[in-house]
């Protein structure tokens, strides 16, 4: 399968999403993409494909860069700053990992610092969706 067709269905997964999946719900997808990604990338690294664990990279950090990218700054303020740092490190850690001869242990830490993102925005909904059942 081509990588535009790829592209091309990722995209309409997301836009299907858009419509029935709550905000911090996509969050929480896209955390899932990134997490998946680098996963792939590591069975890649496994299998000595260079070729595929660079795509799979290439695919978790383009998520992150999404997420970077669509952070409120005038809502967010700090907090908004404070993440688009984390993201860059993130992506940056993610992309100087490639080819390293630790670079397993290295993919598997950033798998676990993104894990502990994802789970937080999940607490989030999860607490979102209880305050709207409570209002009135």
């Amino acid at each position: 399968m081509s990588m535009n067709s790829n592209y091309s269905r990722a995209t309409n997964a997301y836009r299907s999403a858009a419509t029935a999946v709550s905000p911090l719900g996509q969050i929480v997808m896209l955390y899932d993409g990134a997490i998946m990604g680098l996963r792939r990338t590591i069975a890649a690294v496994e299998r000595k494909c260079p070729e595929d664990a660079f795509n799979n990279l290439q695919h978790a950090t383009t998520i992150l860069r999404g997420l970077c990218h669509n952070l409120d700054f005038e809502r967010g303020g700090k907090f908004a700053e404070r993440m688009r740092d984390t993201y860059i490190s993130l992506i940056m850690a993610a992309l100087n990992s490639l080819g390293k001869p630790d670079a397993i242990a290295r993919f598997n830490k950033l798998i676990a610092a993104i894990s502990t993102l994802r789970d937080a925005w999940a607490e989030l909904r999860v607490r979102q969706s209880e305050a709207d059942r409570i209002k009135p």
